[in-house]
């Protein structure tokens, strides 16, 4: 089949229909929120038993990674990322949720060529460049004496 670019234009507008972009944009707010508003309920209740505010911040970073994995393990967090798309990846659960999936999705290829080797398919390259630009930051801030 040939098409010319605006026949082919045409059909892409026709299939690819647009997104809602408020109604995503609050479902992404909303969610995205109420992650975080249960993150600072847990550091209240780490808080509340008597941790200091690092060691709270340490225990809250722990359990959100936790119920992340939880879910996604469960099969919730996608469920929950369907509607709020990326109101489930800024917070650090989606970090979790980007570990395991991969590592449930190959799980049956294996412990070492599955799971292991894919497990930092999603992950890693946040990983990379957060790292660089984190490098990056602190090399320009020592030289510039700030």
């Amino acid at each position: 089949m040939n098409l010319t670019k605006s026949e082919y234009e045409r059909l892409y507008q026709k299939k690819s229909p647009d997104s809602p972009l408020w109604k995503d944009m609050l479902w992404a707010g909303l969610i995205g929120g109420a992650i975080c508003t249960v993150g600072q309920l847990v550091s209240n209740f780490y808080k509340g038993r008597g941790l200091d505010t690092d060691g709270a911040a340490a225990a809250t970073a722990i359990t959100m990674v936790f119920l992340g994995a939880l879910l996604t393990g469960l099969h919730l967090y996608d469920k929950l990322a369907k509607h709020a798309g990326a109101g489930t990846i800024v917070p650090i659960t989606g970090f979790a949720n980007a570990i395991v999936s991969p590592a449930m999705e190959f799980k049956s290829e294996g412990l070492v060529l599955g799971m292991a080797a894919k497990l930092f398919v999603i992950a890693g390259p946040v990983l990379v460049y957060g790292i660089s630009a984190s490098v990056i930051y602190g090399l320009l801030l020592f030289w510039m004496g700030g």
